[in-house]
């Protein structure tokens, strides 16, 4: 068995993972990085590519203002084929309730100084979107929010760690944690790895990661569900999103529309599946035709399912262990991390550097009595 010693040992090869080695190194630090599949294998790689800023939870919304800063500047996230495309984001209101869940949102934020979610009107939405329903009451729109292809975005993240230094082990199960005087010692069937500071960024394995450490971390599995439609002649531009009905949905340049929002499904971590449940996909698809009826009968042509890691109250998990020393955690996304991933990245390793934390709500203590 090979021996080596990082500064920085990290559990996971999704893009939260991936971007905190990157990030890590770009601070002189040496990197390891553990993934029993391949790069991407789970949420990072299957999920429907939104890129938002709209609709984050209060505690997340400084980690994604600045993630969104990063997808328009790091050249590797935008340049490439699949890159980040910015179309922007619409939340639809369909009746004068939903407007008014619209306007309290608005207010809320601007309380909290934030201002990127603006409250736009009907015409304003038609001009955005020419096809849409006329029935449409109003829209919160982040022009500056859009959509990537993730197993790109993860492909490439992947390769610029390894050109940067980062040792990957992929296709490696870790089988043990085991703290020794001011390290770790990572385990696994081929490999002995030792490094000063853990991080767990295993999506919805963390849990039976940190328990292999002692430690606990509030994440549970849950299974998403996403399908594709048949190519349809050009309908929108912006990703669209609606205020009382679970939709997410994008158009790419091939015509072809994702479509997801809310489709969790039953899932189990030891088959590593997620349960299709095709009725309510064919009540998504329907919803779109609402929204959309120029555009007529929608065929799905191919649906999938993934699993991803939910924590108790819906909002990212990153930051230092309360309990153990030298140990991270990046999980918890609750299928809305993948916009999140760079400055999820940028932010732990800031955290590893001593760092203080952006906000209260993000880290592993707010569980804990």
């Amino acid at each position: 068995m090979n021996s080596s010693t990082f500064d920085i040992a990290i559990i996971g090869g999704g893009i939260h993972g991936l971007s905190t080695a990157y990030f890590a190194r770009q601070r002189g630090y040496t990197v390891a990085l553990f993934e029993k599949a391949y790069m991407g294998r789970h949420a990072s790689g299957v999920n429907a590519g939104g890129v938002r800023t709209l609709g984050r939870p209060p505690a997340e919304i400084p980690l994604s203002l600045r993630s969104s800063e990063l997808w328009r500047s790091l050249e590797f996230l935008s340049e490439i084929e699949g890159g980040f495309r910015q179309f922007g984001q619409l939340k639809v209101a369909e009746s004068e309730a939903d407007l008014q869940v619209l306007k309290h949102r608005v207010n809320t934020l601007g309380k909290l100084g934030f201002n990127h979610e603006v409250l736009i009107g009907r015409e304003a939405v038609r001009t955005l979107v020419p096809t849409i329903n006329p029935g449409i009451t109003g829209a919160l729109w982040v022009a500056t929010d859009g959509y990537a292809t993730p197993y790109k975005i993860v492909n490439e993240l992947g390769r610029q760690i390894k050109s940067h230094g980062v040792q990957c082990f992929e296709r490696t199960t870790v089988h043990g944690l085991q703290q020794t005087g001011s390290s770790w010692k990572i385990d696994t069937s081929g490999t002995s790895i030792n490094a000063k500071t853990l991080v767990i960024a295993a999506g919805a394995w963390s849990g039976r990661i940190a328990a292999m450490a002692g430690d606990t971390v509030s994440v549970k599995p849950g299974g998403l569900m996403l399908m594709v439609t048949q190519r349809l002649p050009h309908f929108i531009d912006p990703v669209l999103g609606a205020t009382s009905r679970g939709l997410s949905f994008k158009q790419f340049a091939n015509g072809t529309v994702v479509i997801g929002g809310s489709l969790e499904c039953r899932s189990d971590l030891d088959t590593e599946y997620a349960e299709m449940d095709f009725k309510r996909l064919a009540n998504s698809a329907n919803i779109v035709m609402d929204l959309f009826p120029s555009i007529g009968r929608v065929h799905i042509v191919r649906a999938w399912s993934g699993i991803d890691g939910y924590s108790a109250d819906k909002t990212s998990i990153v930051g230092p262990s309360p309990n153990l020393p030298n140990v991270f955690y990046a999980c918890g996304f609750s299928a809305s991390g993948f916009q999140l991933g760079p400055a999820s990245g940028e932010y732990t390793a800031g955290l590893i550097d001593g760092e203080p934390p952006i906000h209260q709500g993000l880290l592993p203590a707010r569980f804990t009595p």
